[in-house]
């Protein structure tokens, strides 16, 4: 991993947070992701599954985490299986962890190799009761290809089909919701990586220039600081391209008088952080250019505020769009008799403005956590209002990562140029 080493006791801490939640008598196993191919021979690059990650740190390839806090056997408590390295393996891949290095991450002193993983279950199975498996229950999640925790979850059933089986999902949505202080490090890296790759495009943003000229100056300042890369497909969208909220082409000229909106963040560690600017191509914002963007930019910081302990993110979305509703009006892009018309469950702001205002952040971009549940300090969120015209090749957006805290919201891109006379000075240098 090209990351610093992460102290394991977050990973202690993690499994402690997820055992005290389990019912008595219970086990719960987690599968690593796979390796996905492509043709031929070739294969995507590994992107570990991130509850195993939040819970053991390890970030191998055929790795299973058991936790059994009831087990009678102290050792078999916690439990790691790691695919053996052999001489093959190790000309070719590299070494894999060897049992004490599965140790320093993770903290988990039992560590078999998985040829060793039916026999040990067997043992377990005969004390336990319950059995947590996982499952990616994400609200937008479009699952297409069976995963390893997926086929695990068939085989166990079909091998001990009378015990009682429980979902992992909810508790882990519970617990990766609440960062841990280590984890607010990460991020707050992250957030820092995006800071670095933005400072450096605003000195070569310039007419002419290419979408992907500018998506490379950004991937090249994460990966010499240790960052495996984005941390989800980069929007670098100018002009007209702008007001597609999911642009990933980025194959476009900037073109002088447009703004270019750029949607990107490092990830450090697998944590995320996510951001979104908008510059001028030319250095210099338009007064209706910057009417518009000071109009997103006043939601931002309101709705920023509300990002508190005790306030319901469904709630707070319809005040983001009465804010957004205000602005709307002062800008001429909607009348009060379109207000008066609109229906219920498509506000007359949603023209302008289709899409949330927040969402988790963490271990995913779009990370789990509770919609049904007030907002509790050390979960984070971004915070993205925008107004996108097609009519004027106008998109703007606006976006920060915000740590709610007992003390108020606590931005951790606020380092990062966001006022449209600092975003200038910036591009004039």
């Amino acid at each position: 991993m090209k990351y610093e080493k992460i102290d394991s006791q977050l990973f202690v801490r993690n499994r402690q947070r997820f055992s005290a939640e389990l019912k008595a008598k219970s086990i719960a196993i987690f599968n690593s992701n796979d390796i996905m191919p492509t043709n031929a021979d070739g294969t995507m690059d590994f992107r570990q599954n991130n509850d195993i990650f939040h819970l053991s740190g390890v970030d191998q390839e055929e790795s299973i985490l058991i936790v059994f806090p009831d087990s009678f056997h102290a050792k078999h408590k916690e439990i790691l299986f790691l695919k053996e390295t052999n001489e093959h393996i190790a000309v070719w891949e590299g070494a894999k962890l060897n049992k004490k290095q599965a140790f320093e991450t993770s903290g988990i002193k039992t560590v078999y190799w998985l040829d060793q993983f039916e026999s040990v279950l067997k043992t377990l199975m005969s004390e336990c009761e319950c059995v947590y498996l996982n499952s990616n229950e994400h609200l937008r999640a479009n699952i297409e290809v069976e995963t390893r925790d997926a086929r695990f979850g068939k085989w166990i059933r079909k091998t001990y089909p009378i015990h009682q089986y429980e979902r992992a999902a909810p508790i882990m949505h519970k617990i990766r919701a609440i960062k841990d202080p280590v984890e607010i490090e990460l991020i707050q890296k992250a957030c820092n990586l995006t800071e670095g790759a933005f400072r450096r495009i605003l000195k070569t943003i310039k007419p002419g220039v290419m979408e992907y000229e500018i998506e490379a100056d950004v991937i090249h300042e994460f990966i010499r600081n240790r960052s495996r890369g984005f941390a989800y497909t980069p929007i670098i969208a100018s002009g007209e391209s702008a007001c597609i909220l999911h642009y990933i082409d980025n194959n476009q000229p900037c073109k002088d008088g447009d703004v270019i909106l750029m949607d990107f963040g490092a990830e450090y560690a697998n944590y995320a952080s996510d951001m979104t600017r908008c510059v001028p191509v030319n250095g210099k914002f338009t007064p209706r250019q910057k009417e518009v963007y000071n109009a997103v930019l006043r939601v931002m910081k309101a709705a920023t505020k509300m990002l508190i302990p005790g306030n319901y993110l469904h709630e707070y979305h319809v005040e983001v769009g009465l804010l957004m509703e205000k602005e709307l009006l002062g800008l001429g892009l909607i009348s009060q008799e379109d207000i008066s018309n609109q229906k219920p469950e498509w506000p007359a702001y949603k023209k302008y403005f289709m899409h949330g205002t927040s969402h988790y952040l963490g271990l995913d971009v779009h990370d789990v956590g509770s919609w049904t549940t007030p907002i509790e300090a050390g979960m984070v969120f971004t915070c993205e209002p925008g107004i996108y015209i097609p009519e004027e090749n106008l998109g703007i957006r606006l976006e920060n990562d915000v740590l709610v805290t007992e003390n108020g919201p606590n931005d951790l891109m606020k380092n990062i140029p966001l006022e449209t006379d600092e975003i200038e000075a910036l591009m004039a240098e």
